[in-house]
């Protein structure tokens, strides 16, 4: 008989966020551990138990508001592995990786900033008053004296802030848990007809697109979008940066046959009109970084 059955039988069951709170965890932490652990992996929209999860007691139950989710005998709350978790240890932007594995860290620092916790200066990223109020504390590098935040563990449950890097996660997905807190990777901001909104109130077409433009948005370049070529033909470019006059498009990795033929031409006309263009292929949609940040200083664009 697999550990937690009496339980299961008794009716005294916990969801995963139930779990966390006895726990005295956020929750986002005890959803990545067991995932760690290999007691719950990710299947679409849900978690799913594996043969791990089962052997400690690990069931389902169903909710006619979340559908099925995760359930755990009361008495996994003593189990060794979750009882050595520590729920104190403050986190930096690196840290938070662990939930978001597909945002770079300087990703994770712009949507802070954006919400206003923190700001970017010559000094590095200091702390702002909403800052300290989420519980943040100023640190010094060791190394560079480069100035960034540390934040307490908790803040992965903040559900503002788990909205918005949310928002840039590909492992967006509604809720399966019975809590209104935010599930592990909620939400990834697609619109149910129009596209994809990106967090400046554009509306795109691919998830490729969506990135780009929040990257752009919150590296706080002013662009635009679906700008139109400087030529007498229907033909826009996906966005287009006034301050450095750069056109950039977005190669998804299945373009369709009617859209073909006008990209195309508009590699033609940037370089017969000698035009800045930077294209971005799907494969460096979890770069951008690194490849976008890069062709926009090869332009000499300083951002």
């Amino acid at each position: 008989m697999a550990p937690g059955s009496d339980d299961r039988e008794e009716g005294t069951m916990l969801s995963t966020s139930a779990l966390a709170k006895k726990l005295q965890l956020p929750m986002q932490q005890l959803f990545a551990t067991l995932r760690d652990y290999g007691w719950i992996e990710r299947s679409g929209d849900h978690w799913l138990l594996t043969p791990k999860g089962e052997f400690e007691g690990g069931g389902y139950q169903d909710s006619k508001r979340f559908g099925r989710y995760v359930v755990w005998p009361q008495k996994l709350a003593t189990h060794p592995l979750l009882a050595a978790i520590e729920s104190r240890q403050r986190i930096t932007v690196r840290g938070m990786r662990r939930y978001y594995p597909q945002l770079h860290p300087q990703t994770i620092n712009r949507a802070l900033a954006e919400l206003g916790l923190q700001e970017h200066t010559l000094l590095g990223w200091e702390l702002t008053e909403l800052g300290r109020r989420f519980g943040g504390q100023q640190e010094e590098s060791d190394d560079s004296g480069a100035l960034y935040v540390s934040w307490p563990h908790e803040l992965i449950d903040e559900a503002v802030v788990h909205r918005e890097l949310g928002r840039f996660s590909e492992h967006g997905a509604p809720r399966v848990d019975d809590s209104a807190e935010p599930d592990l990777f909620a939400s990834s901001g697609r619109l149910s007809v129009e596209g994809y909104a990106g967090i400046d109130g554009h509306v795109l077409h691919s998830p490729l697109q969506m990135h780009v433009c929040n990257w752009l948005y919150l590296a706080q370049l002013t662009h635009a979008h679906a700008r139109s070529l400087p030529v007498d033909e229907p033909l826009c470019a996906d966005f287009y940066l006034p301050a450095g006059r750069i056109y950039v498009d977005c190669w998804e990795a299945d373009v369709p046959a009617g859209e073909l033929s006008s990209r195309l031409r508009k590699r033609d006309i940037y370089v017969e009109l000698g035009l800045r263009n930077i294209e971005i292929n799907a494969r460096d949609e979890s770069r951008l970084d690194e490849v976008l940040g890069r062709r926009l200083l090869e332009f000499g664009f300083r951002f």
